[in-house]
């Protein structure tokens, strides 16, 4: 079955300053590697549709998408949070990073494609229920996963965030539901500090220290999360596909290949195969460094189309 390839122009006219690391030439990198390599011509390409406010109030308070609607500026930019800012374009590149996903999920349960993967920005996973956080203003996957749960009538969903920073948002919005499995691996100690004291029983938290590699990744995610997703038997599973582990990141100090990206999508892949006939929606979070954020890309839809 094939993958479709959800994403859009606007979404690189959300700007945050020439020196921020979350900037519009991360799409730009990821899409100019899919034409180098021919991926492009593979993938299923189709523009995000916005997210109904509805489907924001799935995941979110409603005081927070008013405020975020409300500060939206006319011209230049005005901060929501100590590294979030918003110019006149955001509030609809967040809209369509939201939509994209459940327009995703749309697809996946119609049958149309059997993975998505959302090239979209501004990321989403620390925005928390109620604030905007780290570069995110709303939840994209956990706006998806509820989407797939309240109009699809799913069951079981799970995320798996592979992210160097914790999803602190989707942790958040997600905690106690039963209904959810949530998976997150992230460097600790290290922003946004958090990860390491929820008693849920439906979150698995993955806490490495700064320098850990492939052996160490794999060993966690081999024992950690792959026996929960087979206990768990999600009939979805999504993706926060954050690269900004890879050895050449920035802004952490994790010692990630292109090739553990593929390595840990093929699993999710095999465990989507047995209990979710085979569907997967991916989105875009973090990764940094403009050539390792692409070549991650480039790995992970790969291991998707069940490239070795």
């Amino acid at each position: 079955m094939s993958i479709a390839y959800i994403s859009h122009y606007k979404c690189q006219l959300h700007d945050m300053g020439e020196y921020h690391p979350e900037q519009p030439a991360r799409l730009s990198a990821i899409n100019d590697r899919l034409i180098a390599t021919g991926l492009d011509m593979i993938l299923r390409q189709h523009d995000a549709r916005p997210a109904e406010r509805a489907q924001l109030l799935h995941a979110h308070g409603r005081a927070h998408v008013d405020a975020i609607f409300r500060k939206s500026p006319e011209m230049g930019t005005v901060a929501v949070d100590p590294d979030t800012t918003m110019n006149p374009h955001s509030l609809e590149a967040a809209l369509l990073a939201a939509g994209a996903v459940t327009q995703g999920v749309d697809m996946v349960m119609a049958g149309d494609v059997g993975q998505v993967f959302c090239g979209v920005r501004p990321p989403g996973h620390h925005a928390e229920r109620d604030k905007p956080m780290g570069f995110c203003l709303f939840n994209n996957i956990a706006v998806g996963a509820y989407h797939a749960l309240e109009q699809h009538g799913l069951e079981r969903v799970a995320i798996i965030d592979f992210d160097v920073h914790h999803g602190n948002g989707t942790e958040d919005i997600v905690a106690g539901d039963d209904r959810i499995l949530f998976c997150s691996s992230f460097q600790h100690p290290f922003y946004p500090h958090s990860g390491d004291n929820c008693e849920a029983a439906n979150v698995v938290n993955t806490p490495l220290a700064a320098g850990s590699g492939g052996e160490e990744f794999r060993a966690a995610v081999t024992s950690q999360w792959l026996p929960r997703l087979a206990e768990f038997n999600p009939q979805l599973i999504f993706i926060s596909a954050g690269f900004d582990g890879h050895q050449a990141d920035p802004l952490a100090d994790f010692r990630l290949i292109d090739e553990d990206f593929a390595w840990v999508t093929r699993r999710l892949c095999e465990q989507a195969d047995i209990s979710a006939q085979g569907r997967i929606v991916s989105s875009l979070e973090g990764g940094y460094d403009l050539h390792a954020l692409a070549r991650c890309v480039e790995a992970h839809v790969k291991a998707l189309l069940g490239e070795s």
